[in-house]
């Protein structure tokens, strides 16, 4: 299986990087694994909050392949625990997905079509992030559930 984490602009904090670097490196172990970012120019940011996510959602669709498994990570979905979001990655790895795409939206989240399109929708939090932090949130619970589905003590640790 092949994940990919398409996301909306760039991570500005040094800190962030080196976090989020240091879980991609750990992932290589267990699947391919990508992070594509989506640049927003700043004629786009100059515009309303509707048609920056529709300009933004645009973007999106375009990167994404009719393959991919499309999921959202978004305030209104579903809520996992870490042994619970392992074992939904293990059964889409089951389900023979070949391409997972888990999206990331700028800081005013999705445009409709974007939703249309998806297939799932995560939370990783009831709390808010910025869309920079949930990078590096994710990234790590992406290793952890490789670790837990691997009986690894990372999560325990």
């Amino acid at each position: 299986m092949k994940i990919t984490l398409l996301q909306i602009d760039r991570t500005d904090e040094k800190w962030l990087n080196e976090g989020i670097e240091k879980y991609e490196k750990r992932l290589s172990h267990y699947t391919g694994f990508e992070t594509q970012t989506i640049s927003i120019g700043k004629n786009i940011r100059s515009k309303s909050i509707g048609e920056q996510k529709k300009e933004e959602g645009r973007l999106l669709l375009k990167s994404l392949e009719k393959c991919d498994y499309i999921i959202l990570l978004d305030e209104k979905g579903k809520n996992f625990t870490s042994e619970s979001f392992s074992k939904h990655i293990e059964k889409l790895g089951n389900d023979a997905r070949k391409n997972v795409a888990f999206v990331i939206g700028g800081p005013f989240g999705f445009s409709e079509e974007v939703y249309k399109a998806a297939h799932q929708k995560i939370c990783l939090s009831e709390m808010t992030f910025s869309h920079q932090m949930v990078r590096l949130f994710f990234v790590e619970q992406l290793y952890r559930a490789f670790t837990i589905i691997r009986g690894e003590k990372y999560h325990h640790s």
